[in-house]
């Protein structure tokens, strides 16, 4: 019985949630594209890609939590840093994250035909950690891009997790934070993985929470402090992680 109920759940997840995910990212991501020559910053696609995120929540039957926004100030610009376990912890963050932000992804997405084009016209960064010396010019165009007025999402690990940890965080996102002079925000997503595995295409539905704990200051701190801070961060989103669930659904906060 239990083997037919998983051959089961498979078969909704490929044939009705992959293509529903297909459907929700190409026509909400058409809107944003177009409501990108109305909008120069990226607002009303920032608004438009969390719609996007709440919609997949919706249709991947997620009971997804969000606990710690009140650690955050509404007048304070972030560098968020999380783990990444899972394909579909980027539409979670869209659709649970309390406040705007903005991206930092692996330099190849902008030179794929549409997925670049949205993601320049959004005001979403690439890096290229392949390359030094476009990986400083990166880092200093992410925090002249929060010195304007934006927070900025990064998952250091370089890329998901494939194992039962985290890999160790690159240092890049202490050093935006610190060059840009805020705080750095750690965040765990706990439950992503058991939804979405790596490499599979059966998505289960379940819970999930975002656990956002209180910021840490770069005030005083230098580029040399860098690596010391993100293993300080890692630390932090790993007892996060494995803290016991919140009792409650919280979603406030949304700005």
């Amino acid at each position: 019985m239990n083997r037919l109920r998983e051959t089961l759940s498979h078969l909704r997840s490929v044939c009705w949630m992959v293509p529903a995910l297909a459907v929700s990212t190409a026509v909400m991501g058409l809107l944003s594209l177009l409501a990108s020559f109305f909008d120069s910053r990226g607002d009303l696609q920032h608004k438009i890609a969390s719609a996007w995120g709440r919609q997949l929540l919706v249709l991947f039957r997620i009971d997804m939590r969000v606990v710690g926004a009140e650690n955050l100030d509404p007048e304070q610009h972030y560098v968020f840093v999380s783990n990444h376990f899972s394909l579909i912890d980027t539409p979670v963050m869209f659709g649970a994250m309390p406040r705007p932000f903005r991206i930092l992804a692996r330099h190849g997405l902008w030179k794929a035909p549409f997925i670049g084009w949205h993601l320049n016209r959004a005001g979403h960064l690439p890096v290229n950690r392949e390359d030094p010396r476009e990986a400083v010019k990166n880092i200093a165009a992410a925090a002249d891009k929060i010195k304007s007025g934006y927070s900025i999402l990064l998952f250091p690990e370089g890329g998901r997790t494939r194992g039962e940890t985290m890999r160790p965080f690159k240092p890049g996102a202490a050093y935006i934070a610190i060059q840009a002079g805020v705080p750095l925000a750690p965040m765990a997503l706990v439950g992503t993985r058991k939804i979405l595995a790596p490499g599979s295409t059966h998505l289960r539905p379940g819970a999930a929470e975002l656990r956002i704990g209180e910021p840490i200051s770069t005030a005083g701190l230098q580029r040399r402090d860098g690596k010391q801070l993100i293993r300080c961060i890692q630390k932090r989103i790993g007892e996060m992680a494995a803290a016991p669930p919140a009792g409650r659904r919280t979603m406030q906060g949304r700005r």
